[in-house]
């Protein structure tokens, strides 16, 4: 699964033309993923959806401890970490947490959804042939 986030995530940094994903502290792939996701499931399952990532990924990478997830399902409290860790420790804490997304997903709405749903979104990376039942690539 992380190795998917961190397609994803260097997608986007290659599509944005940011050095780093964003060129903030901003986090552009829940962002790309939260109309979706609030379609399927309301905006209200989206923000314990992402809340949830977000205390599985904690558990991993401790400065993500200091991010919440606000009312209107964004991410608050990344300018902190963006300022005082190094891009790679930034990125890892990204790559962490779009994973576990990624993982509640697939659980949530099976592997297939989730595959049509980053299509969607992400349609020049479906022909990349994920396969989340056995591994992440075959």
């Amino acid at each position: 699964m992380r190795s998917v986030a961190l397609r994803l995530i260097n997608y986007e940094t290659l599509k944005n033309g940011a050095s780093e994903t964003g060129t903030a502290a901003t986090f552009p792939m829940t962002e790309r993923l939260r109309p979706h996701l609030a379609t399927l499931m309301g905006n209200g399952g989206f923000r314990a959806l992402l809340a949830r990532a977000l205390v599985l990924a904690s558990a991993e990478v401790s400065w993500l401890r200091k991010v919440i997830v606000n009312a209107d399902g964004a991410l608050e409290g990344l300018e902190t970490p963006y300022a005082q860790l190094k891009p790679a420790e930034f990125r890892d804490g990204q790559v962490v947490l779009l994973a576990q997304l990624l993982r509640l997903l697939v659980a949530f709405i099976g592997p297939v959804m989730t595959l049509r749903l980053m299509g969607e979104i992400w349609p020049q990376l479906a022909a990349d042939n994920v396969d989340f039942g056995n591994g992440d690539k075959k």
